[in-house]
């Protein structure tokens, strides 16, 4: 079985040991049912991101129209998936199995070029003794 854990950035945060799944990822400083028994450290995702010449044209007819602007609503939400996932890998690459605190942030760097930035901190969770997160 190979183990490997897919890069989604185009370089190497830190050695691959373990992964982090999604459902080990929290705003919150704790997870029910699990006690933190290591701390990491900080872990990020960072994107920079421009929109396109068409994607501006479209969402400008779209401002005309008023609503929902579909296509910057689209690229924003795909940047913080992409950041999403690159703060995992660097967590995974570092031996955590969940993140607890994360964040995002935005910083337009330049006219059409934006930073987000996804945040957290990597710790080693354990399951709480007696405790089956998956009773009713």
């Amino acid at each position: 079985m190979d183990n490997k854990i897919p890069q989604n950035v185009p370089y190497r945060v830190s050695d691959p040991r373990f992964s982090v799944s999604h459902q080990m990822v929290t705003t919150a400083f704790e997870l029910p049912g699990y006690r933190i028994s290591q701390n990491l450290g900080v872990v990020r995702g960072i994107i920079v991101r421009s929109r396109s010449i068409v994607a501006n044209i479209g969402a400008g007819l779209q401002t005309l129209i008023g609503g929902n602007i579909t296509a910057w609503t689209k690229l924003c939400e795909e940047t913080r998936s992409e950041a999403f996932d690159i703060m995992i890998q660097h967590a995974s690459e570092i031996g955590a199995n969940a993140i607890v605190g994360a964040r995002y942030d935005a910083t337009e760097v330049m006219s059409g070029a934006t930073e987000v930035l996804a945040y957290g901190t990597a710790v080693i969770v354990e399951p709480l003794t007696g405790t089956n997160i998956y009773d009713e």
